[in-house]
């Protein structure tokens, strides 16, 4: 129940938002258009600032609640909050080493096929838990590896998949899927970059074993920071919930006890019979929980998801109009039967264009337009992978194209038509100029 002083204070909060929000009108070249970014409204802010006027700094009923709405949104059984997406992405990982799942478990020295061009905390967690990244290439355009190159990678020693979604372009999830089913693999879907997509119908997320999210301010919904593992296999679950909460035994939320009825009546490892089961612990874990701070954020972002995903294919739509047919470009496409929800909107400089990608990015950023380059390119030739074992199948051409000619402009939702049209037109001007 909300106390008088708490409504005047968030009646306050509503009114301070109002007032920082007066819109200056886009002026060209000079508002900056970000890339990417979070977009928050007055109810966010009111959701946030009610959480801390709680003393809510620790996970709780607001964690609780978001974990059970956002399964549900995805149709999945269960969802574990993290502190971010690459915690969410370790967590995943690392679930797959645990004795719980027997003579599947993942053991030092297994493969796990990922791709080459992404972000690396796909595939950190890889090493970190002793197991061989094998690397294979993506394609121009969608950007996404295929299940060809998918089922050529695997190899004895293959026991897993994880590959993430392509700035919201979904890769074939349903034939990866197919693939690991067949071969007795597991398969982690990092779904970080493309929540609120589809892939025939279905959303992604749901493929695999276990899928994670991030809800970094560049994301398709924020919590500042956070990310979060979800799942339909209960024992999988269990075990991320453990690694995420210190590697403990015992599952009492904060401040509960003895949820299990038998706090101090139970037997574990060498352990004294009845010892505390709330500092029993039964996995080599972490501490990677968000705070309800977060979770009240990423609550009241979360009926947004709809709004959010609907302005990032318009706008995507509109560059893809408006660039068309640009000489010396390669534009991006969806994958077959894909309904992305876009995180970015990718261009590729064709190597006989008469102008590189440095050229066009220092124009764009010039003009306050803002780029990022695909992640990372090829993993393979940053100096974190120098000394480290991994196998690749196939040529990485395409990773390498990607590396060296490739960058991605904003479509989230704070662009207007307006900016994107500014984004479009310089885009035309520049090629324009060079021919």
């Amino acid at each position: 129940m909300m106390t008088d002083a708490q409504e005047l204070i968030l009646e306050q909060v509503r009114k301070y938002h109002r007032e920082q929000q007066s819109d200056p009108g886009f002026v060209p070249g000079v508002t900056p258009l970000l890339p990417s970014g979070a977009v928050i409204d007055e109810d966010d802010r009111v959701a946030l600032v009610g959480a801390a006027l709680d003393l809510r700094i620790a996970a709780g009923v607001s964690s609780r609640r978001f974990e059970r709405a956002f399964a549900r949104t995805l149709g999945l059984r269960k969802a574990h909050l993290t502190n971010s997406g690459s915690s969410a992405n370790l967590l995943a990982l690392t679930a797959l080493t645990q004795r719980e799942l027997g003579d599947r478990r993942l053991r030092p020295g297994d493969e796990v096929i990922t791709v080459a061009c992404g972000f690396p905390t796909t595939v950190s967690p890889i090493l970190q838990n002793g197991l061989v990244p094998v690397f294979v290439d993506v394609e121009l355009g969608t950007y996404n590896t295929t299940a060809e190159r998918v089922a050529a990678a695997i190899g004895p020693r293959t026991r897993a998949i994880m590959i993430a979604h392509a700035l919201g372009n979904p890769y074939p999830a349903d034939e990866i899927a197919e693939l690991a089913r067949r071969h007795d693999l597991f398969f982690v879907e990092d779904n970080c970059d493309a929540v609120g997509s589809y892939l025939h119908g279905r959303l992604t997320g749901t493929f695999g074993h276990l899928a994670t999210t991030s809800f970094y301010p560049a994301h398709h919904l924020t919590m500042g920071e956070g990310g979060c593992v979800l799942t339909n296999d209960l024992k999988l679950a269990r075990v991320v919930e453990s690694l995420r909460d210190w590697g403990r035994d015992c599952w009492c939320e904060p401040g509960e006890n003895d949820t299990c009825r038998k706090r101090f009546g139970q037997q574990q490892g060498l352990l004294p019979f009845g010892y505390d089961h709330k500092y029993t612990f039964s996995h080599v874990g972490y501490n990677l929980k968000n705070t309800d701070l977060q979770a009240a954020l990423g609550l009241s972002q979360l009926g947004k998801l709809a709004e959010f995903g609907a302005a990032r294919r318009r706008n995507w739509q509109r560059l893809r109009d408006e660039l068309d047919g640009v000489p010396g470009l390669i534009l991006p496409g969806p994958t077959p039967g894909s309904d992305p929800s876009w995180f970015g909107f990718v261009l590729t400089v064709e190597p006989d264009a008469g102008f590189t990608r440095r050229d066009l990015v220092a124009y764009l950023e010039a003009r306050r337009i803002g780029t990022r380059v695909l992640f990372a390119g090829n993993l393979t030739r940053h100096p974190a992978f120098a000394d480290q074992t991994y196998r690749v199948v196939g040529e990485l051409t395409n990773s390498d194209v990607i590396t060296d000619h490739t960058f991605w402009i904003g479509v989230y939702p704070g662009l207007t038509t307006e900016m994107i049209e500014y984004m479009a037109r310089s885009v035309r001007e520049f090629v324009a100029g060079r021919r």
